[in-house]
């Protein structure tokens, strides 16, 4: 041990106590990370969007499922012959399929309700990406219609609104803008344009 570097004494480390420098050692570095401006920055990432094909699919499996679910609880009671347990099992598949091409058209395809039937939020299995999407899909207008936010709004609009009022404001700074009258006259119609404004709902 030299200058209080290292061990004391090498015994029972497993090592010969020689004091080496760690290369692969980094420095922490001193003040803030590295931002990147808005412009340079790359676009926000797309929600993942529900199939509805696959969503389609699962409802007539779920209607098939059903099906057979009866077709064996008839079978097992034995009260019944194969016709008439064949026409119960048709008439269940005619009439869950008209429900489910009704609320097709009507929109509402999917409406995540839970195996039992009753509404509200439901857990899923983790192979049910495309009804998590859909419920997110309507969780996310839901919130949107809340808020009163635009159907086309974009992420972060503000800010390069922002970033363009600043880069018109030094445009005219270097023209010699007569005092900034140019940028008042613009702010008054903004704050004039703002105030009229109201939110879509």
């Amino acid at each position: 041990m030299s200058s209080n570097v290292g061990l004391s004494t090498p015994r029972g480390s497993g090592t010969s106590g020689y004091v080496q420098k760690n290369h692969a050692f980094l420095r922490p570095r001193d003040g803030p990370p590295h931002h990147h401006s808005p412009s340079s920055m790359a676009p926000p990432r797309k929600p993942r969007t529900a199939d509805a094909s696959i969503l389609l699919h699962e409802q007539k499996r779920n209607i098939e499922v059903a099906c057979l679910e009866l077709q064996d609880e008839l079978e097992e009671a034995g009260e019944l012959d194969e016709e008439q347990i064949e026409a119960r099992v048709d008439e269940l598949r005619k009439k869950m399929t008209t429900e489910l091409e009704s609320g097709a058209a009507s929109g509402a395809a999917y409406r995540g309700k839970g195996r039992d039937g009753k509404g509200g939020r439901r857990e899923f299995k983790s192979h049910e990406v495309h009804e998590m999407a859909a419920q997110k899909e309507r969780e996310m207008e839901r919130l949107r219609s809340a808020l009163g936010i635009s159907k086309d709004y974009e992420e972060g609009s503000h800010w390069r609104r922002q970033e363009e009022d600043k880069e018109r404001r030094m445009r005219n700074a270097a023209e010699g803008d007569d005092d900034g009258r140019r940028d008042r006259r613009y702010e008054r119609t903004e704050r004039r344009r703002s105030r009229s404004a109201s939110p879509e709902r």
